[in-house]
């Protein structure tokens, strides 16, 4: 999604259907091209044959394939992945022949492993949160994996056609095998999805479809690294290059600033002695540093940065350290109450006095023990759609959560 797109727009805008052909590669310049997708692929011409950076997702290949070969004539030297997600490497076998290096950075094949481990599980979070947006294609295809012939640890250069080009290690992006790909001479640097899809915003430290927590220090040491290169011409995976080297610098600088004063701030309480539920609360970007939240949440940032250095035992209740849940005794209460109607009863109450998560937290009890409660199901429908209506719509993955949860709900109730 690119930085000026809305959120409510589909994401299946941005989807490349094989033979679709509505769209040809944009040039960015006399010898770089954009084939625009869920995440973006760009070629790289030169005189003595192409560099690719990315290989799109598997049913975008074939019309990415088709769009970079009206462009150049010239043979594909080079496939450079900047991470190993699925959108970034899922239609490699489509460009790969003999001859072709592929590149990636050293832990790709650490971060493939664990994608295609949990690909069913994963699977299920995605289709709940993206499913109706990318419809008509095969997502349970799963495309021969990539074999990458180099990889490289922190630094890595080469040259094709007199283009001289240097990859860097930058594993504070969305996984711990993120590169960025530099061309020194041009000043041009391609930085994936080192900032997410949404450039400028709040990083997305943990993703609602679930990854491994991002570090936020290794987040801010790898915008150092892109600072310090000094870009006049940046090319991200999603959205328009941005040009200029003073902006390019102010716009990273800020997304910096602001990820450090999230995590000392965190850091800070964590010391002082607050809980986790506290610094979600209280903890807030000032009015300078006040980046936009379409990607990630300031909660959900500090959430990760507690997570990401204390772990998952907050020391609140011996409860956590064994495999008994909360919820293994709201049968008990809601017997203790009376039955179901006085909690819902109650949660009726929290959200007629502005308290949606409240209400929620009573009706999780009820719904437990019984789904189909139709007193329950439309209390929680009016606590979703309160959250939502204050979310102001500004965060994808949280708007995308909420219409999941408020549709389920409603086919619950028809």
């Amino acid at each position: 999604m690119s930085p000026g797109q809305s959120l409510g727009q589909p994401l299946n805008a941005l989807i490349v259907h094989e033979g679709e052909g509505a769209q040809d590669a944009v040039p960015i310049n006399d010898h770089i091209f954009m084939s625009r997708g869920i995440s973006n692929c760009y070629l790289v011409t030169t005189p003595d044959g192409d560099v690719q950076v990315n290989t799109g997702i598997h049913w975008e290949a074939a019309e990415i394939k088709r769009r970079f070969e009206r462009v150049s004539a010239g043979p594909l030297r080079v496939i450079v992945f900047t991470q190993g997600h699925s959108d970034h490497v899922g239609g490699w076998s489509l460009f790969d022949a003999p001859g072709v290096e592929t590149i990636a950075q050293a832990n790709h094949a650490v971060v493939r492993e664990y994608w295609r481990r949990l690909q069913p599980f994963f699977s299920r979070r995605t289709e709940k949160l993206w499913g109706r947006d990318i419809t008509n294609v095969d997502r349970s295809f799963q495309p021969p994996e990539p074999v990458v012939t180099t990889t490289f640890l922190d630094r890595h250069a080469f040259s094709v056609g007199g283009r001289h080009f240097e990859l860097y290690g930058t594993p504070g992006g969305e996984t711990t095998d993120s590169l960025i790909v530099w061309l020194p001479e041009e000043r041009t640097l391609f930085t994936g999805n080192l900032m997410g899809p949404l450039f400028g915003h709040v990083p997305n430290l943990y993703t609602v479809r679930g990854d491994k927590i991002r570090s936020a220090i290794g987040f801010i040491h790898s915008l150092d690294r892109v600072i310090a290169l000094e870009p006049e011409l940046l090319i991200t995976g999603h959205g328009e290059p941005i040009s200029g080297s003073a902006e390019i610098r102010r716009r990273i600088t800020r997304v910096r600033d602001a990820t450090e004063y999230l995590r000392d701030r965190t850091i800070e309480g964590m010391n002082a002695g607050a809980d986790l539920w506290m610094l979600m609360g209280q903890i807030s970007l000032p009015p300078a540093l006040d980046i936009p939240q379409g990607h990630g949440k300031v909660p959900w940032i500090v959430r990760a940065i507690w997570e990401e250095h204390a772990g998952w035992f907050r020391y609140e209740s011996t409860t956590e350290l064994y495999d008994v849940p909360p919820s293994a005794i709201w049968g008990e209460l809601i017997e203790l109450a009376g039955g179901p109607a006085p909690l819902v009863q109650r949660a009726r109450r929290h959200l007629s006095a502005g308290r949606p998560l409240e209400a929620l937290h009573y009706l999780d009890v009820v719904l437990a023990k019984n789904p189909a409660d139709r007193d329950a199901l439309h209390v929680k429908l009016d606590a979703l759609e309160l959250l939502l209506e204050r979310s102001g719509r500004e965060n994808f993955s949280e708007v995308r959560w909420l219409e999941a949860e408020i549709a389920e709900t409603n086919t619950a109730l028809s």
